[in-house]
């Protein structure tokens, strides 16, 4: 048996995830994120086993981040025989991964904010009829 070292998310990493999450990324998204912010590059393993998410959540956030272009991802080959693992990290600066949910936000609330005066416009249009 080998001994295998991975570093653990703290209270400031869970304060960042839900924060991260309240601005609408989901959970293994901001968890996978917070954990790659912490080191230099790691294998889907080391995060599963560091952030407690399951293989299959850890492949969907690396697939939606590497749709976005956040993370970089390398093979390296293991001794003997089997597939090579996929080693990620993150490609992108954590503040242009914020602003992109910032504008999306900014973007949704100017949607929003259009349709409430929308609405208060043909508000005024509509005859009340009151009953006599």
């Amino acid at each position: 048996m080998k001994d295998f070292e991975v570093k653990v998310l703290d209270e400031n990493d869970h304060i960042f995830i839900e924060t991260l999450r309240n601005l609408g990324m989901s959970r293994n998204v901001a968890t996978t994120m917070a954990y790659l912010m912490n080191v230099d590059e790691a294998s889907s393993r080391e995060i599963e086993i560091s952030t407690g998410l399951r293989q299959p959540e850890v492949s969907l956030a690396m697939r939606l981040m590497r749709n976005q272009s956040w993370v970089n991802v390398r093979s390296e080959k293991k001794p003997g025989k089997g597939r090579p693992i996929k080693i990620y990290s993150l490609a992108a600066p954590v503040d242009e991964i914020i602003s992109y949910y910032e504008d999306k936000i900014y973007k949704e609330s100017q949607a929003t904010i259009s349709a409430i005066k929308k609405l208060k416009v043909m508000s005024k249009k509509v005859p009340i009829n009151l009953p006599k």
